[in-house]
C-alpha cells in the first residue's frame, strides 16, 4: 500500500508561483509513475502532468508547470509558475499506473488534495 500527502498549495496572486510536494510511504514509489491531477468547482478532475522516465503535461499548463521527482526522498513535486485564475483547483497526487498517464482510472493511489487559489 502506497499512501501520499500533498503539501504546498496556498493563495497567490495571478502571474505567481507554488511548489506543490507530495510524499509518498512505501519502497516502491520508484518504481510507479506520478502525476498530477486538479479538480475545479463544479468540474471534472482533470489531468495536469505525470513522470516517469519521460514527462507529461496538459496543455493548458505546458510551458508554465514543470513536474520533477526525487526517489531518495520519495517525493515528488510540480513548480506552478505564471499561475493563472483558471489554475484555481484542489490538486491531486496520484502513483502508481494501469493504462494511459493521461486518465484518472490509471492510477491506483491518491491523496487528499491540496487547494490551490489564484486570485486576479
Amino acid at each position: 500500500q502506497v499512501q501520499l500527502v500533498e503539501s504546498g498549495g496556498g493563495l497567490v496572486q495571478a502571474g505567481g508561483s507554488l511548489r506543490l510536494s507530495c510524499s509518498a510511504s512505501g519502497r516502491t514509489f520508484s518504481s510507479y509513475t506520478m502525476a498530477w491531477f486538479r479538480q475545479a468547482p463544479g468540474k471534472e478532475r482533470e489531468f495536469v502532468a505525470a513522470i516517469s522516465g519521460s514527462t507529461y503535461y496538459s496543455d493548458s499548463v505546458k510551458g508554465r508547470f514543470t513536474i520533477s521527482r526525487d526517489n531518495a526522498k520519495n517525493t515528488q513535486y510540480l513548480q506552478m509558475n505564471t499561475l493563472k485564475p483558471e489554475d484555481t483547483a484542489v490538486y491531486f497526487c496520484a502513483g502508481g499506473l494501469r493504462g494511459s498517464v493521461y486518465q484518472r482510472g490509471s492510477y491506483d493511489y491518491w491523496g487528499q488534495g491540496t487547494q490551490v487559489t489564484v486570485s486576479s
